[in-house]
């Protein structure tokens, strides 16, 4: 699979984080790889920037936050290992 942007492979992947969120407790999170591992089997490597992406597009749509430590970061400033969780009333 290619790195570069597809719609089809954005919107599976931002699908795929919202379902597998969907699946765990309000309090867990999920990693991009978690995303990026179910849409694109062996080749899940490839999509990591674009699960990030999705990411990033769900934080804008109100859907989910982006952590590292467990408190909520700016993925744009982030560096290092991120975590995806559902945003908490």
């Amino acid at each position: 699979m290619s790195s570069g942007s597809n719609p089809e492979i954005d919107r599976r992947l931002e699908q795929t984080i919202i379902d597998l969120l969907e699946k765990r407790a309000l309090t867990s999170t999920i990693c991009p790889s978690d995303a990026a591992r179910a849409v694109g089997d062996d080749d899940w490597r490839d999509l990591m920037d674009a699960s990030r992406s999705a990411a990033a597009r769900l934080v804008a749509q109100g859907e989910v936050e982006i952590t590292q430590g467990g408190e909520p970061v700016d993925l744009a400033t982030a560096r290092g290992p991120i975590r995806i969780r559902r945003l908490r009333p």
